[in-house]
């Protein structure tokens, strides 16, 4: 048997299998309900609602600490002696690069191609609401996060959920706390193995045979794609076996790469159609508002921006505290601070610049896609950028394999948190998720496996659910360690003496009792 026909005798096998599980699980988690002519998906209001109720409940924080969270970024406001693993900077390229990702390139194509260009309106009001619930996970996530005898750090919703419920309901909250972390390292597992590493190397490496001749090119054989992924996978072996300092080294440098490159792309094609810029805007805003031309009206495009955002920066899901809780800090809204600059970096500008490149260039395949053309995001967005730049889709698959790779390296963290909580932390259990992990990645080459991509969406937003019931309860242990920081900054501002915490408000600290 070639190892052609038994990759397609796998993915055969596999999506008999578990395809009508991942169809009834899309339909229960995606569930939507008819509203002025479209379809809203509930987990997609749930997400939206909660950066609503968090940017009221914590009066704008997003806007008003936006200054103050560059400058613990840059080291400001670090502390000697803080416990943790890596810097502010390090923490949030980390956490970027897994958020970061295909969906930038394709799924932003898909949305203004659906919802029209005034999707993109949407989804940059999204992303900063997004941004409160950003700050308010990942401040829990160093709260209550975990710091070992080797110094290493374990932190997340399977940690700030049984912790934090203990520590406002006692032993009830607890116990419930503890079935909700464990829910919680099981989707963020089944996640990361299937989205967050078969889907990416399966993509990227897509895009490299698109660009080497094809299936008749020098890749696009069995024994090429066998060769990419055990290349991949011995790459992110590597990396994985240094952990989130080696994580964070790696992604300290791409992320910025990748994101230059891309983003340096984008400018070119703007800047060459800069007389076009004020109409391209103007028909976003009045795309926004403008029913007309719009699949379900002006509601119609707003889910579709809101949906593409929250999908893309993953706010409230509560994967991203897994990394911001590795950071060296004493004071546990800093990093929360840090952390609100990930949905303004992966929604605000680099979806935004993806939308405007393409409603600049109105490439003709973007539309023939309005009119119901089944066309895929990625060619989109590439024939976007070649009507500029030519040999952009060479540029494009660099900045894929960027984007994957480092999705790769960072949810490859994230699941090693979930299966270290779900089965321990030795040695042994460490290598043998190690080793699993990276076969995963060789199979991701070789193998689709559709169907549990599917489903580990579906999974992934399932801790969504329970996560945010979490952040809601938790929300005053939230406030009390901003107002903590805050008097930390203006000691630090005035010259004062700062190695002391007053108020007790560090993750070194037991956590303290907290009434609403």
């Amino acid at each position: 048997m070639s190892l052609d026909s038994f990759t397609d005798s796998v993915d055969e096998a596999v999506s008999g299998f578990f395809e009508p599980i991942a169809k009834w699980l899309g339909e229960v988690v995606f569930y939507s309900v008819p509203v002025a002519g479209t379809q809203l998906p509930l987990i997609v209001a749930w997400l939206v609602v909660a950066g609503v109720v968090f940017t009221a409940w914590f009066g704008g924080v997003q806007i008003r600490k936006f200054r103050l969270a560059v400058n613990v970024v840059r080291g400001k406001y670090d502390e000697k002696g803080s416990a943790g693993e890596v810097n502010h900077f390090q923490a949030l390229t980390a956490a970027v690069s897994g958020t970061v990702g295909l969906g930038n390139i394709a799924g932003v194509a898909v949305a203004v191609s659906i919802g029209g260009p005034g999707a993109t309106f949407w989804m940059i009001l999204c992303g900063l609401l997004g941004m409160a619930t950003k700050f308010v996970e990942v401040t829990l996530g160093v709260k209550y996060r975990e710091v070992h005898p080797d110094g290493s750090v374990s932190g997340g919703p399977m940690h700030y959920l049984p912790k934090g419920l203990a520590d406002r309901f006692g032993a009830r909250g607890k116990t419930f706390g503890k079935v909700l972390a464990v829910l919680a390292s099981a989707f963020v597992l089944f996640f990361g193995l299937f989205g967050g590493n078969l889907f990416q190397v399966n993509q990227s490496y897509a895009q490299l045979v698109s660009v080497t001749g094809g299936e008749s090119g020098m890749l696009g054989s069995s024994a090429g794609a066998l060769f990419f992924g055990i290349l991949i996978a011995a790459l992110v072996g590597i990396v994985l076996l240094g952990g989130i300092r080696s994580i964070a080294s790696v992604t300290s440098k791409l992320v910025p790469a990748m994101a230059g490159i891309y983003i340096a792309a984008c400018l070119v094609v703007i800047a060459v159609n800069v007389t076009a810029v004020p109409a391209a805007i103007s028909t976003i805003i009045e795309g926004a508002f403008n029913p007309e031309g719009v699949a379900g009206g002006v509601l119609g495009a707003l889910i579709i921006g809101f949906k593409r955002a929250a999908f893309s920066n993953e706010a409230g899901l509560g994967s991203a505290p897994i990394a911001h809780s590795a950071v060296k800090t004493k004071h546990p809204a800093s990093e929360g601070l840090v952390a609100l600059l990930e949905p303004f970096i992966d929604t605000v500008i680099i979806c935004t610049m993806t939308a405007l490149t393409i409603v600049i260039a109105n490439p003709a395949s973007w539309g023939e896609a309005r009119k119901g053309e089944s066309i895929g995001g990625v060619t989109i967005t590439s024939d976007a950028f070649a009507t500029v730049l030519p040999w952009f889709p060479y540029i494009l698959t660099i900045a894929v394999m960027l984007f994957a790779i480092s999705t790769v390296l960072t949810w490859g963290y994230y699941c090693m948190k979930a299966w270290t909580h779900l089965f321990g932390r030795s040695k042994a259990s460490e290598l043998t998720f190690k080793v699993m992990y990276t076969l995963v990645a060789v199979a991701g080459s070789l193998l689709t496996l559709q169907t549990l991509i599917d489903m580990a969406d579906a999974v992934l937003f399932m801790l969504a659910v329970i996560n945010i019931i979490g952040l809601y309860l938790l929300a005053p242990v939230v406030k009390r360690e901003l107002n903590s920081f805050l008097d930390f900054v203006r000691r630090r501002d005035a010259g004062l003496d700062t190695d002391e915490d007053e108020d007790g408000g560090t993750t070194d600290q037991e956590p303290e009792k907290t009434t609403v």
